[in-house]
């Protein structure tokens, strides 16, 4: 009975540990993987994640404003065209509420637009909203954050390129805006991203503010304060944060350029306010679009000014500290085996029984 015992253990020990056999992912930490390019090169474009897949929207190839729309499939390393964005622009915001996509302000042919146009990937349908109250600007910052949108930042178009500090927020519910306190510092150009409710405007160029500036927005409060700046100032980087789920709580701020065109990945944590940095990016450039998901990174198109070129690479980072997930399809096999495991171990202890009673 023993010797049973001690088998039932060891075969029930080498399934659940041929579960943690199975290759959970394709690079190691603070990593860098190369994946299949977008079909369309461009930059100043939008990316974001909706059920596992993403979506790269609008940008520009040098020559025009583009409404292109094209999704990524990371389980199958695919991309495919999707429904054209209704306004043709670039450099906009772009955030995600309850699995819609919502593309706000940027720049068209001819001017700053403030329009607000939502894309709802699971019908591949685009619907026009409620435009933003100010008027047009673009590099703006695009935030939700508890049923809220916020458009913070950017720049409007008058003789010269103006600063805006305003916070616009959007109820997606009722198609409205209102007006929240406005940003302590105007900046030219800043990336944002978004760690427990607070929204974090990284200043990343275009500014005589001497250090870049980190501003921080407490949607709670609808207070400002201020973080550690950016250690170098990159114009047109983008950032974006991982939730603490697989990787730790870290803001990373990818890319950039100025006279050249940069690789940096510069790390940010909010617990502690201090700067670090992780493995540079494969391919240098500026004006990219970065999104994360399951907390890997991408680093989607993007400028590259030595060339004078748009890029369609498409790169992934594993973060350091990256926990791998477990696969899902994994859990089925396991309880069928434990369920086997148990009737077997049952039977044999119940004829044991059977025996020392006679």
């Amino acid at each position: 009975m023993k010797k049973f015992a001690m088998l039932v253990l060891l075969l029930l020990f080498s399934v659940v540990m041929s579960a943690f056999s199975v290759p959970l992912v394709v690079a190691a930490e603070d990593s860098w993987t190369t994946l299949t390019e977008m079909p369309t090169a461009r930059s100043g474009l939008g990316v974001a994640v909706v059920d596992g897949k993403i979506y790269a929207i609008g940008g520009s190839d040098g020559n025009r404003q583009l409404d292109t729309n094209e999704m990524y499939d990371p389980a199958t390393n695919t991309w495919v065209s999707k429904q054209p964005m209704p306004s043709a622009r670039s450099r906009f915001g772009i955030t995600v509420y309850q699995n819609k996509i919502f593309v706000m302000g940027g720049a068209n042919e001819s001017r700053f637009t403030g329009a607000n146009e939502v894309y709802d990937p699971a019908t591949d349908t685009w619907e026009v909203k409620a435009s933003m109250p100010a008027g047009g600007r673009s590099e703006l910052a695009v935030n939700a954050v508890e049923g809220k949108i916020y458009a913070i930042g950017g720049f409007f178009l008058g003789i010269f390129w103006i600063p805006s500090n305003l916070t616009e927020v959007y109820d997606p519910v009722t198609d409205t805006w209102t007006t929240n306190a406005d940003m302590p510092t105007a900046v030219y150009s800043c990336t944002s991203a978004v760690v427990d409710n607070k929204i974090f405007l990284i200043e990343n160029g275009r500014s005589v503010t001497i250090p870049c500036l980190n501003q921080i927005y407490d949607t709670e409060t609808d207070t400002w304060s201020y973080g550690q700046p950016i250690p170098t100032r990159v114009v047109g980087a983008a950032a974006v944060a991982t939730t603490g789920v697989y990787a730790p709580k870290r803001i990373y701020v990818m890319g950039g350029g100025d006279l050249f065109d940069y690789d940096l990945n510069q790390i940010y944590d909010p617990a502690t306010d201090t700067w670090t940095t992780g493995t540079a990016m494969p391919t240098p450039r500026q004006r990219l679009g970065v999104v994360v998901l399951n907390d890997t990174l991408y680093a989607i198109g993007g400028y590259q000014i030595d060339s004078d070129a748009r890029v369609s690479k498409n790169e992934r980072y594993t973060p350091a500290g990256y926990i791998p997930e477990f696969p899902s399809w994994i859990i089925l096999p396991l309880f069928l085996m434990a369920t086997f495991v148990g009737i077997i171990v049952k039977k044999r202890l119940s004829q044991s029984v059977t025996r020392c009673t006679k």
